[in-house]
């Protein structure tokens, strides 16, 4: 294994880099920090480019553990000081294991098949397909949180337009918990365009907006669904008001004049759960 002392080093100095979108989106590649996230990322098949690990960590059970699976399924392994990793990590205190990851990506077509059955009669053998759609939600951990809700609820993907945070910002990855690994996202150059490719796949359109008359609760989500969530300080923008087929509200009946983002995705998410399960 090799062993990397300066923080001079080239392959140091480009890791570090990543902490930039420049250069993430550059390279094509971000990092992720800590046992738990790496293991989901061994876990997960995700192409790993480098494990880098504290020398100074290599012998705990964890890391060792964590060292033999990578052994297989990454391309390379660097054992590096804890001062070099401390210059690379994004976190104030390393855990001793980061790892180096291609970024992987989607097309609208690998979540949304052009030919998607209109009536989803038989939820086991013919299952509906749900959506969750970011307009332009900008807080890290909001975005992070939603994507490990819409992980957790079973969507079928999440659809991130333009004016989000950086999906690969280290903030929105340690929000995410490992889920970026287990749900598709696609990036939406021109959200108009992906909403109407979503309603000629028979895709019904729902828009969380203050001035909807109509309750989430009150309206069948059962079918094909695409959620769009905005955010806190705009909410969502005039083309989802304009394209949505229906504006649904949660309603606030305290003093409060709106919910964090995420907590409103997780409500809505979760309501076709609800709404499925009858």
């Amino acid at each position: 294994m090799e062993y990397i002392t300066s923080v001079n080093n080239p392959l140091i100095k480009k890791i570090k880099s990543l902490k930039v979108k420049k250069y993430r989106e550059l390279n094509g590649l971000f990092f992720i920090e800590g046992k738990r996230f790496v293991e989901e990322a061994l876990l997960s098949g995700a192409d790993i480019e480098h494990i880098i690990v504290s020398r100074e960590m290599e012998k705990d059970t964890e890391i060792s553990r964590l060292i033999t699976m990578g052994r297989e399924k990454a391309k390379e392994i660097i054992a590096v000081s804890q001062n070099v990793l401390n210059e690379i990590s994004d976190t104030t205190t390393p855990q001793g294991i980061l790892a180096v990851v291609k970024m992987k990506k989607y097309s609208l077509e690998d979540i949304v098949p052009e030919e998607n059955d209109n009536l989803c009669d038989n939820i086991k053998e013919n299952p509906c397909r749900h959506y969750v759609i970011l307009d332009g939600i900008q807080d890290p951990g909001n975005m992070g949180t939603i994507i490990r809700t819409a992980d957790a609820a079973g969507f079928n993907g999440v659809i991130v337009s333009k004016g989000c945070v950086d999906l690969y910002n280290p903030k929105v990855l340690r929000s995410t918990m490992g889920s970026v690994f287990h749900i598709p996202v696609y990036f939406s150059d021109d959200l108009a365009e992906t909403l109407d490719k979503l309603k000629s796949r028979a895709v019904k359109i729902y828009a969380s907006h203050l001035n909807a008359t109509k309750n989430y609760y009150e309206v069948d989500m059962t079918r094909n669904a695409a959620i769009i969530i905005g955010s806190e300080a705009n909410g969502i923008s005039d083309i989802s008001v304009e394209m949505a087929d229906e504006l649904i509200k949660i309603p606030m009946p305290g003093k409060a004049e709106s919910l964090n983002a995420s907590v409103a995705a997780g409500l809505l998410m979760y309501e076709t759960i609800r709404q499925r399960a009858k």
